[in-house]
């Protein structure tokens, strides 16, 4: 059966969603309204757009908000935004400052469970005029979600770590989710390494 309603077939590019040119302020006014997969749309506290230095040159990329993001509208927060939050500061960043922090799905799936293909795809526009409007001089991909939606592949994330990817241009570096990490702390040494090759891309860049 069926579990949402979405725009079916081929990702929705930026000129689909009509957001090709929009600023920020008319691009986050087309994602709070926006009801192509009815079931996130009406179970939705909020849309959870995004947060931090709209010029930055790091993006950060999650895949979908959970209960606290949903509630407060903002990606990230909770145990895992804490995490996130010290990885950043590892790499000398904090959030909102030359840090934007986005997801490939703008509204909560129920029960958080992953986003569906047909999801992601009716979201991909929104998230690629935010890079657009960024400008981004790298992207770190969150979790194997994350990933294989940014970078339409099936590769798995433990292949995918320890290598440069590019999207749109703009060098893409995949490491662990932090909610993954909290699960699995043992893997946060791997994560500090894809966090340092992302500094060495980002300063090559």
């Amino acid at each position: 059966m069926q579990e949402d309603l979405c725009v079916a077939g081929a990702t929705r590019s930026q000129e689909d969603l009509g957001v090709a040119g929009l600023d920020w302020a008319g691009l986050a006014a087309r994602v709070r309204g926006c009801v192509a997969c009815e079931v996130l749309a009406g179970a939705r506290t909020q849309t959870v757009f995004g947060v931090g230095d709209v010029r930055g040159p790091w993006l950060f990329v999650g895949e979908a908000p959970g209960a606290d993001e949903d509630r407060l509208g903002e990606p990230f927060v909770g145990r895992a935004g804490k995490l996130l939050d010290s990885m950043l500061a590892a790499l000398g960043l904090k959030r909102g400052e030359g840090v934007y922090i986005a997801n490939i799905l703008k509204c909560r799936p129920p029960q958080n469970r992953d986003p569906l293909p047909a999801e992601a795809a009716a979201c991909r526009g929104f998230l690629d005029r935010q890079i657009a409007l960024v400008q981004p001089r790298v992207i770190v991909a969150l979790g194997r979600v994350a990933a294989q939606n940014l970078l339409s592949s099936e590769i798995p994330i433990g292949k995918m770590r320890g290598q440069r990817f590019v999207y749109q241009g703009v060098p893409v570096v995949v490491t662990y989710h932090p909610a993954y990490l909290l699960r699995s702390p043992q893997e946060k040494a791997k994560a500090w390494a894809d966090l340092k090759l992302a500094r060495q891309v980002f300063q090559a860049g």
